[in-house]
């Protein structure tokens, strides 16, 4: 344990000496600001306070920029060791490989906790403000909050995965833009399209959920909609969250992190210095 935690010091000290904790707790703060003021409109509407809806908005949020942050703090974890002739150095020292991955990705979550933190709480703290009824959304926040890291742990160990593959960091940047275009853009996209291809079939109605599932970032969508009061205001998988039972799409959002990190693990013994 003291040598994944002196591994993770280190990580998080280069952090902090390139400036990842402070843009993506600025980075988390201003979207969460935004998000919160923008969403706040329509509460009397909906009928839900006006946290439980900034949750709705703020999920739309993590889907998208918690795997983006995770995967620009990892693509280059291993690849820039190499790169830079460090990985021989550091592989001297008495520490297995799997310590290594650990204190790097307890470093990088903690970096994502900062930042998740920070932006939730800050929309907390504007929605608390103007409403006092909003506190009934603090349970929803908190799941928001949790399985935000529980997503960011996921693509890490892919952004680590990537980069034990690459060997460049060069290589592993491009890979992680395109994993990250592929699993929160452009699946969708490729879903949608299936759905108004098969018009209400076979793959509407039992593949579809399977295919939500399989993806890290739609589970965790799914998850934190289906949980929430507010899924009115979310569109697009508004109805799913309410199709697919609660269970499954947190088994996704827990499975999920574990799956990546022993990919991880297992590219990253096949590194040679």
């Amino acid at each position: 344990m003291k040598r994944i935690l002196a591994t993770a010091g280190s990580e998080f000290r280069i952090a902090l000496r390139n400036r990842w904790v402070a843009i993506a707790v600025a980075l988390m703060a201003l979207f969460a600001i935004v998000l919160s003021a923008a969403s706040s409109a329509p509460t009397g509407t909906l009928g839900v306070d006006r946290l439980s809806v900034s949750v709705a908005s703020l999920t739309s949020l993590a889907v998208y920029l918690v795997p983006l942050v995770a995967l620009l703090m990892s693509f280059d974890a291993v690849a820039g060791e190499v790169e830079r002739g460090t990985l021989p150095l550091l592989l001297t020292y008495p520490v297995a490989r799997w310590q290594i991955l650990a204190g790097k990705l307890l470093a990088h979550i903690a970096v994502l906790s900062l930042a998740v933190v920070a932006g939730y709480g800050i929309a907390a703290a504007g929605a608390i403000a103007l409403d006092e009824g909003a506190r009934a959304g603090l349970p929803a926040l908190w799941r928001l909050t949790w399985t935000s890291v529980l997503l960011g742990a996921t693509f890490l160990g892919a952004g680590y995965a990537i980069s034990s593959l690459a060997r460049r960091p060069s290589g592993a940047a491009g890979l992680a833009i395109g994993l990250w275009l592929g699993l929160v853009v452009l699946y969708d996209l490729g879903l949608l399209a299936a759905i108004v291809a098969d018009d209400g079939g076979r793959f509407t109605t039992d593949i579809f959920p399977l295919a939500l599932l399989a993806n890290p970032a739609d589970a965790f969508r799914l998850f934190n909609l289906s949980a929430s009061e507010a899924t009115a205001a979310a569109a697009g998988v508004g109805a799913a969250a309410g199709a697919i039972p609660l269970w499954q799409s947190l088994a996704s959002v827990i499975l999920w992190p574990f799956a990546a990190l022993s990919l991880a693990t297992l590219a990253f013994r096949k590194v040679t210095p």
